[in-house]
């Protein structure tokens, strides 16, 4: 269900004609347990005591998707433009039981769907009155370093460093919230897709062409990944495997938003990286916004021009980085109880995958109640449909009952998620 809320206060930039879409998902800070009946209040950042809406939470932790006012499609599009090309939104949330949230600065751009996490920390583990979330202006927008150039395959040194003899996809990242000198800066254990999902929701507009996103999730993907593969920061010293500083690294905001579009592309792609002929480890692949700053690496903006060219996401990587770069996949996904058996499972579909695939979901569904409970019997029937959709729904995953590779993989790491009884970090 959507709400329209154009009446509402109109943030600088935006009119009536122009709006995004805004769903809340709260969970607590212990797992992966959604928290039923939270209270959400939403106001405009420049206008933080004038409440536009209150909502609450369902049995899986989400609110009602809303539509809010923001900056016509058009600000986003073009580097030039004067006005901030989305609009800022404040949300407050409360539950018995739990600390007050307010997360500052949630960003909306016009014609997208925004999805916010909330976590919340239990009164019992937590001494403090609100936890404040505060999400900083878009790379795009604000004034952030620019990278420092690095060499885009890193030596290899026989010495005995650590390194992994093959490209894994990682469950966490530990990222650390400052540039790697500052010691006193907080680590983060955050899963691999969310990193991904939140770089990219960080470092580019949701409104580009989606052979844009792509390009740039793609070397987003390779650069961390390269991080990983090369024991980058560990082989120095350090204990987390990224930071999010821009000057080294690429931006990650704690708990900010990400979107729907941008969400969906990761997960059908989250294990792809870019390689070269004969190279065995990701490619690390700078890039820059192409306007403020120039880099030997892609060009965020010089790829969104591309992509309103037609294009593809592989004709902009090789635009940028040459002929002979090409998409790469890992064969090993840290974390997860089984792989993708290599063919999406519908309607007839039966043996030991679907029989773990609905043992999964039944666990899913005593957190997740919205999810209908199912007989494991490795048969891939309508009441299994129906359990997958619902996930998928939940989720922001596309709603079609198919368990295809994205599917299957989210409910790998939700399942994951909900048989422990505390996440890192």
């Amino acid at each position: 269900m959507y709400k329209n809320l154009h009446a509402a206060q109109t943030p600088p930039g935006a009119d009536n004609s122009s709006a995004g879409s805004l769903r809340i998902n709260v969970i607590s800070s212990l797992g992966q347990i959604p928290i039923q009946d939270a209270t959400v209040s939403i106001s405009y950042s420049g206008n933080p005591d004038t409440v536009i809406e209150e909502l609450s939470t369902d049995s899986s932790g989400l609110t009602e998707t809303v539509e809010l006012p923001a900056p016509p499609l058009e600000y986003s599009l073009e580097p030039e433009s004067e006005v901030q090309p989305y609009a800022e939104y404040n949300i407050t949330v409360t539950a018995p039981g739990y600390e007050p949230v307010l997360v500052s600065g949630s960003e909306l751009l016009a014609n997208e769907t925004s999805f916010q996490p909330i976590r919340m920390n239990p009164l019992e583990v937590t001494e403090e009155e609100e936890k404040l979330v505060l999400i900083p202006d878009h790379t795009l927008w604000g004034e952030y370093p620019p990278k420092i150039p690095e060499a885009e395959i890193k030596p290899i040194a026989e010495s005995g460093e650590i390194v992994l003899s093959r490209v894994v996809v990682p469950e966490y990242v530990i990222v650390h919230d400052g540039v790697p000198s500052d010691r006193s800066a907080a680590n983060y254990w955050v899963k691999y897709t969310d990193y991904i999902k939140n770089v990219a929701s960080s470092e580019i507009y949701a409104t580009w062409p989606e052979a844009s996103i792509y390009a740039n999730i793609l070397a987003i993907m390779s650069f961390t990944l390269n991080r990983v593969y090369t024991e980058w920061y560990r082989n120095q010293g350090y204990d987390f495997t990224i930071t999010n500083s821009t000057a080294y690294d690429q931006k990650w905001i704690y708990g900010r938003n990400i979107y729907e579009n941008i969400s969906r592309l990761v997960d059908n792609i989250f294990n792809n990286y870019l390689s070269r002929p004969g190279v065995r480890q990701p490619i690390f692949t700078s890039y820059c916004d192409g306007q403020r700053v120039t880099c030997n690496g892609l060009s965020q903006w010089g790829s969104k021009y591309l992509g309103d060219e037609g294009y593809s996401a592989i004709e902009i990587i090789r635009y940028y980085y040459g002929n002979d770069m090409y998409i790469n996949s890992a064969d090993s996904i840290s974390g997860i109880p089984s792989s993708w058996p290599g063919y999406n499972l519908n309607i007839g579909a039966s043996g030991d995958k679907v029989r773990q695939l609905q043992q999964q979901l039944n666990r899913i569904a005593q957190n997740y109640p919205a999810i209908p409970t199912i007989v494991a019997d490795g048969i891939y029937g309508p009441r299994t449909v129906q359990a997958v959709r619902t996930f998928q729904q939940i989720f922001g995953l596309p709603a079609t009952g198919v368990t295809d590779f994205a599917t299957w993989y989210a409910i790998s790491r939700i399942y994951v998620g909900v048989s422990r009884i505390a996440e890192p970090g």
